[in-house]
């Protein structure tokens, strides 16, 4: 009968014929030897259910190490094996590799920094979805289907003539408007789609930050108070804002925003084409004919509402050359 000394003798005997593996055949060969269907491991735990009642437990659980033990070495002798194969030195002792860190997004590190900037002025972040209606796109943003300035918009339909994907973050706007009660201020940072031929200046997605504030008493010097305190904080205290007549359907009066140039400071430069401003966006007062919509009276409550592409902005500020550029999903490890 077997016993804890002969389980013992069979562990060292296993093991010691493991260690003397020098190649994959003698590997298969001793595997066999030892743990095969009438290998002498296997045996001896066949021998399991013969053991009386009063050796189970302990000559049981020696079996089971013996198992365990002699398939642990036959696992890291077949690592070690392959590892040869490759030429590779196994030292445990090395360092391994530390991976490479990522970081986010140069638009989202813009769009975080410019929300912290309105947070401070007591905005909140709004969204809303990428897929629209005309009606909300359009309409409500008083741009009627006959309305020229729709052609200055090259729109992607997804089903014709009503559901397309938004062309400005302005549809925000428009739930906004029909959703709150005025007073509140809101910024709106978000992906929009036109159908743009792509080069290094255009793309066919890009992205915009919205700007919607409504109350009583909102004013057009507010807006510039507004705007003005945003350019010096983003931008430096030493940059300087003009603004200039403009046209936009959804604004009365409507102004285009400008920003004396941060690569020259106003003197003139090829980026600015040496008129020393660079245009940065478009802003006005909320038109009449959108709060007289959403049943609200433009006599008691007016607001201000701005627009800006991002992507100008981001490449601005990490040195990107072509638009393509923020979206291909290149990473480029340095």
């Amino acid at each position: 009968m077997l016993n804890q000394s002969e389980i013992e003798k069979a562990l060292s005997e296993a093991l010691s014929k493991v260690a003397k593996i020098g190649d994959q055949t003698s590997y298969d060969s001793v595997k066999s030897d030892l743990i095969g269907k009438n290998g002498q491991v296997t045996k001896i735990v066949k021998t399991l259910s013969q053991l009386p009642p009063d050796q189970k437990a302990t000559l049981g659980k020696k079996i089971n190490e013996l198992k365990k033990e002699v398939e642990k070495a036959l696992t890291e002798k077949e690592i070690s094996l392959a590892h040869s194969e490759k030429g590779l030195e196994q030292d445990l002792t090395l360092p391994g590799h530390k991976p490479v860190v990522g970081h986010l997004h140069p638009t989202t590190i813009v769009i975080n920094e410019m929300n912290e900037i309105f947070l401070g002025m007591g905005f909140s972040v709004a969204s809303g979805p990428e897929l629209e209606t005309d009606e909300w796109n359009y309409d409500r943003l008083n741009l009627p289907l006959d309305h020229p300035a729709r052609d200055l918009q090259d729109t992607l339909y997804i089903k014709e003539p009503d559901v397309l994907l938004r062309t400005h973050t302005s549809s925000i706007e428009a739930h906004i408007l029909d959703e709150m009660k005025p007073p509140y201020r809101f910024v709106i940072p978000g992906k929009v789609y036109r159908y743009e031929n792509a080069n290094a200046s255009n793309n066919i997605m890009f992205y915009q930050y919205q700007g919607l504030v409504m109350g009583e008493g909102i004013t057009m010097a507010q807006l510039k108070g507004t705007l003005n305190t945003f350019v010096q904080k983003f931008w430096g205290k030493e940059t300087k804002t003009r603004f200039r007549c403009k046209y936009y359907p959804e604004v009365e009066p409507g102004v285009g925003v400008d920003i004396s140039c941060t690569f020259c400071r106003g003197a003139g430069c090829s980026v600015c084409k040496n008129r020393g401003w660079i245009e940065m966006l478009g802003a006005g007062m909320v038109h009449p004919n959108m709060i007289k919509r959403v049943g609200l009276d433009p006599e008691k409550i007016s607001g201000f509402a701005w627009g800006m592409g991002l992507d100008r902005i981001v490449m601005t500020r990490f040195g990107i050359s072509d638009v393509r550029s923020l979206y291909n999903g290149d990473i480029i490890y340095q």
